[in-house]
């Protein structure tokens, strides 16, 4: 018995060691932790429970029969992070650099499973070079059976991946149809072909990291959803991340232990608002200053600026926040920002997470390269993501809210529960001086009378009151008075129950 016990550690300790010493060494020399060391960080202590350690794969072509090292290339199994249940899988850049063999995949793919099964969520650490060459179509077999993993799980169990090196040709599909991808700056990149065949077919020449580097895809491709310095940098945010987000879409997000006084005044916010309506504010601090502690956890910080998305806590439960930010294009609508914003607010609703939206919108940017490129279509994700939520909606106005954006901006036409305007909030089809130069356009030429018509229509439209007469906005509130009266719309609305009509599933435009 005793000479058992023996073998079973000495397996277990070539399995640990994945490709061997002189390899794992050769991982830290790039910067990069290994697989197992992952996902120590990223679980709680003695958490971790293995699957398939001793799993090898069955290829026989090319030699490959030669070398069958334990666990093919990923480690998987689950843990916890701070006590809550969480499935992973960490592809292993030491044995044949990471790539996914037929019985690799099949790994994943029983984690994935299990997760559905049990209602948790599954965060993915790749660190691949793609398919297996040496196994040929059962390796693209294999991603296959993965990506349909992802899809049956979309919305049914959080997905986060994790991008802690390379990641290209169909590997890249997998963290697509994800819910969250993060990247590690410089060490990390995604792909669809790499920088070789790009030259080959475009003769343009680009690096990896201007192909596929964090910076591209966290700044212009909107890919990823963040990037951070380094790998420990990443597990601690991820496990930050987490504790925001539910188990499943049958669980709630979990409770956290506040104290911050849900009725805290807040003073500055009275000021907020600078009297010349041209001028710029950040829209962080009135964020701050509703959410628990002034904790904010952007979500896309680098992409779309003239809108912001992320989590924040009130009364120590998670809200999803949407926001325009005067600081970066007056805050308007694009293509760029839609796309964002409906991705998040379908994420909340897929997950039952509460929806706070802040308002201050001039209207959808114009322009031929918004035409050309689709800003009807774009536009319409937003629209169509906050008509179809059925979460708990609170909305607050606090200056412009202007033509058809005032309507996608989770207006009360959009089943908002809780429809607030600040004192300062203009409602209108459009501004001031737009206008009275259409109403009145045979009196353009005489200044005086322009100036008087456009003091009157401020008078008349700019202020919250006309919605308000009309029930489109419940209440003019005070500034100050923010967050106890979000707090309070939130806490009526937990008991909440809306549905949609029956279908198959929805429409979207794409």
């Amino acid at each position: 018995m005793k000479d058992i016990l023996e073998q079973l550690d000495q397996r277990r300790a070539e399995a640990r060691l994945g490709g061997g010493q002189r390899r794992i060494d050769a991982q830290h020399a790039r910067g990069k932790l290994t697989a197992r060391e992952r996902i120590e960080l990223l679980l709680d202590e003695d958490s971790f429970e293995e699957f398939d350690m001793f799993v090898r794969h069955r290829s026989t072509d090319f030699g490959i029969e030669a070398d069958r090292p334990y666990g093919d290339g990923v480690v998987t199994g689950w843990g916890t992070i701070n006590g809550r249940m969480v499935y992973v899988f960490s592809q292993d850049f030491t044995v044949f650099g990471g790539s996914l063999s037929e019985t690799h995949a099949q790994k994943i793919c029983k984690i994935m499973d299990m997760a559905m099964q049990n209602g948790a969520p599954v965060i993915g650490i790749n660190d691949s070079g793609g398919a297996r060459i040496q196994e040929g179509v059962a390796s693209l077999a294999g991603y296959a059976d993965v990506f349909q993993r992802n899809v049956l799980a979309s919305g049914v169990v959080p997905q986060i991946s994790l991008i802690m090196g390379p990641c290209a040709g169909g590997a890249v599909y997998s963290p697509a149809m994800t819910d969250f991808i993060f990247m590690v700056r410089d060490t990390s990149y995604m792909f669809v072909t790499g920088p070789d065949v790009v030259k080959t077919v475009t003769n343009e020449v680009v690096t990896a990291e201007q192909l596929g580097g964090a910076s591209t895809h966290t700044k212009k491709s909107s890919v990823a959803d963040g990037a951070f310095d380094n790998d420990v940098e990443m597990l601690t945010e991820i496990r930050r991340l987490f504790d925001f987000l539910p188990l499943s879409n049958r669980d709630r997000a979990p409770t956290r232990p506040f104290f911050d006084d849900p009725a805290r005044v807040e003073a500055s916010l009275d000021t907020l608002i600078p009297d010349n309506p041209n001028q710029p504010y950040d829209m962080k601090e009135l964020i701050a200053k509703i959410a628990d502690e002034g904790d904010f956890y952007e979500i896309q910080r680098d992409f779309a600026g003239n809108t912001l998305t992320g989590f924040v806590r009130i009364e120590g439960q998670t809200v999803g926040v949407v926001a325009n930010q005067p600081m970066v294009l007056a805050g308007v609508l694009d293509i760029d920002s839609s796309r964002k914003a409906a991705r998040f607010v379908r994420f909340c609703d897929a997950f039952n997470i509460p929806i706070l939206t802040l308002v201050d919108v001039p209207g959808f940017l114009p322009g031929t390269s918004q035409e050309y490129g689709g800003v009807i279509k774009h536009g319409a994700k937003l629209l169509f993501a906050y008509g179809e939520a059925t979460v708990p909606k609170v909305t607050v106005i606090t200056r412009k809210a202007y033509g058809g954006a005032y309507d996608v901006m989770s207006s009360k036409h959009l089943r908002g529960d809780f429809n607030y305007a600040w004192p300062t909030a203009e409602i209108a089809v459009m501004g001031a001086k737009g206008a009275v130069e259409i109403l009145y356009r045979s009196e353009l030429g005489d200044a005086d009378k322009i100036a008087a018509r456009t003091k009157d229509y401020e008078d008349r439209f700019a202020n919250p009151f006309v919605a308000a007469e009309k029930g489109f906005i419940d209440e003019v509130i005070q500034p100050h008075s923010t967050r106890r009266r979000v707090a309070r719309a939130l806490a009526s609305l937990r008991g909440k129950q809306l549905s949609n009509p029956w279908k198959k599933h929805d429409n979207i435009p794409l």
